[in-house]
């Protein structure tokens, strides 16, 4: 893995901002936000799957959906997706399509992570577009988050 750069702790911080605010409306506590090649943010959000009444309305695909409402475009070439737990499956698949160019992460997630802990959906030499994964920025915070979140639900 390679070293988290800081030019993404204050997207981060923010993500983690989301993260926090899902996990105090009953959301799993996870954040996204979305920068631009320029560096500007043009995305952000939170869980929001008891909401919504969604099973799709991680926080990654919510930042992706709204980064590609405001580019006017699908595809994201060049932009960074900063989260605050590594991305599932379905999340990684969604990162794929839009041709996110890297993936900052907080904390691994060991059971359902497709990032390089569990899954390496992004970076599989088979798929026609990989992306650079960035881990740890925040990982003691986003761990922190859900470990409380699950610890007040049982």
């Amino acid at each position: 893995m390679k070293v988290v750069e800081e030019r993404y702790r204050t997207a981060m911080d923010r993500a983690l901002t989301l993260a926090r605010a899902a996990g105090e409306s009953g959301e799993v506590p996870v954040g996204a936000v979305v920068i631009s090649p320029g560096g500007q943010v043009i995305a952000e959000a939170g869980n929001a799957r008891e909401v919504e009444h969604d099973p799709t309305a991680h926080a990654e695909i919510r930042a992706l959906r709204a980064a590609g409402a405001r580019l006017g475009h699908s595809h994201l070439d060049g932009c960074t997706l900063v989260v605050t737990l590594e991305p599932c499956t379905m999340c990684a698949g969604a990162i794929q399509l839009a041709r996110i160019r890297r993936v900052v992460l907080g904390a691994w997630e060991p059971r359902t992570g497709a990032c390089g802990s569990v899954r390496d959906v992004l970076r599989d030499s088979r798929s026609n577009h990989q992306v650079e994964v960035l881990a740890g920025l925040g990982a003691q915070e986003s761990e922190e988050l859900l470990q409380g979140f699950f610890a007040r639900r049982r």
